[in-house]
């Protein structure tokens, strides 16, 4: 059995500029999908928590600090709202009222500014109320999300296509970035490509492809994923530009439970036809010392050399 390579140049096929395809990718290098939704039912009041435990560090500070101040904000108008509702504030001053519906809210209670007034000792309660159940979702919100373990897989940059063991085979790596393992790890690869039923519709099919090994009771280190390209591999004798014409995109999938939480963990990358590297192979990460110590050099983990093609 012989099966074809691309043709290359410097080992690495390209199309002439007329030919690039105008699709943009379906799924990002960290395997979120890029599809715009239309028709979506409206969000729910329960999904608010999952929403805000997915949303990143960044923006959940953010929010968290503009619905703090801007809470206080209307409680100091409400309080500016009846003259001489809060003793010993300053007529007028919204920074004086401000600051004591700062003291109401954390419940701090300095002494110096007391409300004086019914509608004051309303609000009072009212916010000391908003306050205490502010604090314990979000401190329960932080803390789950804190709680959270995120595996630190390092995928390699792209995909090799090279002879292997004397076949064709497409590989990729990956390598864990903690010390720790991440034990009963599964690597799944799907790929994705554009194609055309005998009735003429379009459509986006998810293939399956097989790897050599699939499963690791521990991943320490690093894995080589290898997945021999045969007949009924979706790479059997493509080319560059039926690979373009199909917008192929490959998504990698590890799942494991890492050993010291012992949680549930995942990670995602993908990568586009235009990442994969003909005739290539990867450099040898792995140095063995003069005393049989080995060492891991994750500073060329995405180094390639090109190899020379099949005769």
């Amino acid at each position: 059995m012989s099966v074809r390579f691309p043709p290359s140049a410097n080992h690495q096929p390209r199309l002439p500029p007329h030919a690039e395809p105008v699709r943009r990718r379906s799924v990002d290098s960290e395997g979120r999908l890029q599809v715009r939704r239309l028709g979506m039912p409206r969000p729910r009041l329960g999904d608010v928590y999952h929403t805000l435990l997915s949303m990143r560090w960044g923006w959940l500070c953010l929010l968290v600090a503009a619905t703090y101040t801007l809470t206080n904000v209307l409680f100091a108008a409400l309080y500016m709202s009846q003259a001489g509702a809060i003793e010993n504030a300053r007529p007028g001053s919204f920074l004086d009222h401000f600051y004591f519906s700062v003291q109401t809210m954390a419940t701090i209670g300095y002494g110096k500014m007391t409300p004086s007034t019914d509608l004051a000792n309303i609000l009072v309660a009212v916010e000391a109320l908003l306050g205490m159940l502010g604090i314990a979702m979000a401190t329960g919100l932080i803390f789950a999300k804190f709680a959270r373990t995120r595996p630190r897989v390092r995928f390699s940059a792209v995909v090799v296509v090279t002879t292997w063991d004397g076949k064709p085979t497409l590989m990729f790596r990956l390598a864990n970035e903690r010390s720790t393992q991440i034990v009963e790890a599964q690597l799944s690869v799907v790929v994705l490509r554009d194609e055309t039923t005998k009735e003429g519709e379009r459509m986006r099919r998810l293939i399956d492809i097989t790897l050599v090994r699939s499963h690791s009771a521990m991943f320490a280190l690093s894995w080589l994923a290898v997945h021999p390209i045969d007949e009924k591999s979706p790479f059997f004798g493509v080319t560059a530009e039926t690979l373009a014409a199909a917008n192929l995109e490959l998504v990698v999938s590890m799942l494991g439970m890492e050993e010291v939480t012992g949680q549930t963990v995942h990670a995602r990358h993908a990568y586009h036809w235009q990442d994969i590297r003909w005739d290539h192979r990867f450099v040898d990460i792995f140095t063995i010392g003069a005393d049989g110590s080995r060492t891991m050099d994750l500073g060329r983990f995405h180094e390639v050399v090109p190899v020379a093609p099949p005769g």
